[in-house]
């Protein structure tokens, strides 16, 4: 990410700045002028990174290629593969693999501490939905279903009443197979995920 020096932006500079006694409103104007500056250069020099809960995830595939398929329309993007075992990733210096511990948990908390405003988190763990969405991430299952701030509550008590009723033999059925319409769903939800980060301001090249 570049400095605010090297884009121009210079506190030593605000504060060196003489001020006539009867300009405090110019001085106000300017310190707000500056803040929406540095801002706008912080937002617009972060790529829009996602995040893949790799394990078991089905749609990686549609990952990569929604990705890729904004890359080349000018959007600064990364896409981080994260898994407990190495698989296959396409050879592209956008997408990265990494290979996290054995631990059952280890994605989620590689994921998880790193996911912020700006970033996309695919995942169908609602624990860790949960952890993302309070960071201030996207965070969208792989049958499109996003997970939101308004959500995410009664989503993971619903997990954790489910997970309790299994536990006592008193539902033994599993969640319902993946079809295509959740694969189209999905797609849908990414791509209009990544056309809101855009219009916020993320994902935007910086001039060198």
């Amino acid at each position: 990410m570049q400095s605010c020096a090297s884009k121009g932006f210079s506190l030593a500079a605000w504060k060196a700045t003489s001020w006539p006694s009867d300009s405090i409103g110019a001085e106000k104007r300017f310190v707000h002028s500056f803040v929406k500056r540095v801002l706008a250069s912080v937002i617009s020099s972060k790529p829009i990174t996602l995040y893949v809960d790799a394990d078991a995830c089905p749609v990686k595939q549609e990952v990569y290629r929604v990705a890729e398929r904004h890359a080349l329309k000018g959007t600064a993007l990364k896409v981080f593969v994260v898994t407990n075992s190495p698989i296959a990733v396409p050879r592209n210096e956008m997408i990265e693999r990494m290979v996290v511990g054995a631990g059952m948990d280890e994605a989620d908390h590689w994921i998880a501490e790193r996911a912020r405003a700006g970033d996309i988190v695919i995942t169908a763990d609602v624990p860790l939905a949960s952890r993302c969405v309070k960071s201030g991430a996207e965070v969208i299952a792989p049958n499109g279903r996003a997970f939101t701030k308004d959500s995410i509550g009664l989503t993971l008590a619903t997990r954790n009443l489910m997970d309790s009723l299994r536990s006592s033999g008193e539902i033994t059925g599993g969640p319902k197979p993946f079809s295509p319409r959740d694969r189209s769903s999905f797609l849908a939800a990414l791509d209009q995920a990544i056309v809101r980060l855009k219009r916020a301001g993320f994902g935007q090249h910086v001039p060198q």
